[in-house]
């Protein structure tokens, strides 16, 4: 059965109508870079640096969505020494929005999986085969233009109440500017030319954002439709794990024991599974930054196998 109306939206003044018109630039613009890669590497080659320098700032902006915003703030995974607290809450880098605002919309999602108050799940149109159908798009990016804010007193208040989390929160508007500007700066010192410095910005800013914002949207979609679900989740909850994304979700896709068990610092627990952003919390313990790291113990494992 479809998702009950949820009562007439709410009215959209300057800051709703602001905010959609935001979320389309962004999710246009990194489809419009998409296609400007393509028709570029249909007439040359990339140029290496303009790889690496995409696969770092994927990787620091990817761990930092995962390790601090997803695993830190939102689950309590473990507990850091104060930079390392504020420092990957620059999620900002990754235009994946506010820190508060995000912690309290993933909240959000594990209060209401798969039911109505969930704010992505792929099946709000129903459960049969044309739900999910119609559904994956909206769990997949659809949901960002429907303007349905989550409010942050309610599922993320001490967020609210740290002094420097309101203002990396209040500074995203200037971090979706960095995260642009510092590849163009580094392919002009690079190259020294406008032409490396815009391939940069164009494969290390636009095409590095497009790619992450899917991969993270993919975690809420096609991992709540298919894949495996060794460990059992409160019904009507569907997680389940999706190994081909394992490495670009940085371990995120083993999301079957993370709906399980949602404050474990670590999700790829079987053997085989692996999970980057688990090691780097455990990196991050053993030089003494991090501490009370939540790990699964063997008894819980068993006690949640399906």
């Amino acid at each position: 059965m479809p998702f009950p109306s949820e009562g007439p939206a709410p009215a959209r003044g300057g800051a709703g109508r602001l905010y959609v018109a935001v979320t389309a630039a962004i999710v246009v613009l990194s489809f419009l870079a998409l296609g400007a890669a393509g028709w570029r590497l249909w007439g040359s080659l990339i140029r290496p640096a303009d790889i690496v320098l995409a696969l770092v700032l994927y990787a620091v902006t990817g761990l930092c969505v995962t390790v601090g915003l997803h695993r830190a703030l939102t689950h309590g995974g473990y507990r850091g020494v104060r930079p390392v607290r504020i420092a990957p809450a620059v999620a900002g880098l990754s235009f994946q929005g506010d820190v508060i605002g995000w912690v309290a919309t993933h909240r959000r999602h594990h209060a209401f999986t798969d039911r109505p108050g969930d704010p992505h799940s792929p099946y709000r149109y129903g459960t049969r085969l044309r739900g999910p159908l119609r559904g994956l798009p909206d769990a997949h990016g659809g949901r960002l233009f429907r303007n349905d804010p989550t409010p942050a007193d309610r599922y993320a208040p001490a967020l609210l109440a740290d002094r420097g989390i309101r203002a990396v929160a209040r500074a995203f508007p200037a971090l979706c500017v960095l995260t642009l500007a510092l590849p163009f700066a580094i392919g002009w010192a690079i190259g020294g030319t406008w032409v490396h410095a815009l391939t940069a910005a164009l494969w290390a800013g636009l095409v590095r954002i497009a790619l992450l914002h899917h991969v993270t949207w993919s975690v809420n979609s096609p991992c709540h439709v298919l894949g495996q679900r060794p460990f059992r989740t409160r019904r009507p909850d569907r997680a389940a794990n999706l190994w081909p994304l394992a490495p670009l979700s940085f371990g995120e896709s083993r999301h079957n024991l993370h709906h399980a068990d949602p404050t474990s610092a670590r999700h790829g627990v079987d053997w085989g599974q692996t999970d980057p952003s688990a090691a780097a919390i455990r990196l991050l313990e053993r030089l003494g930054w991090v501490h009370d790291m939540r790990r699964p113990t063997s008894d819980r494992l068993a006690a949640r196998r399906a």
